[in-house]
């Protein structure tokens, strides 16, 4: 083994070997590089999205940095129209792991865009809006139709209002909204809410 001649031995005799020194045998295998990049899921929604809206007639940024001094924090689709003087933060979910993260990191976003807005508005600030565009996984579905009050709550604005206005350039909603992204990122299609049980508590 010290002088090279170790090829033929199996990884157990090396780990023997290493522990008998002291030393820690560690084996890493790494990704191909021809191999997707980590983010595939989400990038292809970002795809699909600053494709759609450049064929509406949009402006589309990629992670735009609603902190300039903090890159950081960036919208991951904004897409800008200066005929209709608005600026779009689109918010791409492959997989949601927190959802009050995720909803107050949003908000946070919108109101750093205010200042934004009002910058290359020259005066005559943009209207601001988000949306979120999520995966329609299995997971995905489950979870949005297990918490239906707290995403209808997040996301009052009209779901058909968000997808004619990424898809078809109509005005869109003032409300922040949800739409569906098929699994092979090919498509938008609308959120269509579940109505909640009414729960109703007894009188003592």
């Amino acid at each position: 083994m010290e002088c090279g001649r170790g090829g033929s031995l199996s990884v157990d005799v090396w780990q023997r070997a290493f522990l008998a020194v002291g030393r820690r045998l560690l084996l890493e295998a790494s990704r191909d590089p021809s191999e997707e990049p980590a983010d595939v899921g989400h990038l292809r929604i970002q795809e699909l999205v600053l494709r759609v809206g450049r064929a509406t007639g949009y402006a589309g940024t990629f992670e735009l940095a609603t902190r300039p001094a903090d890159p950081s924090r960036s919208s991951d689709v904004a897409l800008r129209s200066d005929r209709r003087r608005v600026l779009l933060l689109v918010e791409c979910w492959d997989t949601i792991g927190d959802i009050g993260v995720a909803a107050r990191s949003t908000a946070k976003k919108v109101a750093e865009a205010q200042a934004l807005a009002i910058a290359i508005g020259d005066g005559d600030p943009f209207a601001v809006g988000a949306c979120w565009v999520v995966r329609a996984t299995k997971r995905n579905r489950a979870l949005v139709a297990h918490y239906p009050e707290v995403f209808a709550a997040r996301f009052p604005g009209s779901s058909l209002g968000w997808v004619d206005a990424l898809t078809a350039g109509s005005k869109p909603p003032t409300d922040p909204g949800l739409i569906w992204c098929d699994v092979g990122s090919t498509r938008l299609f609308v959120w269509r809410r579940i109505q909640a049980r009414r729960v109703y508590a007894r009188r003592a």
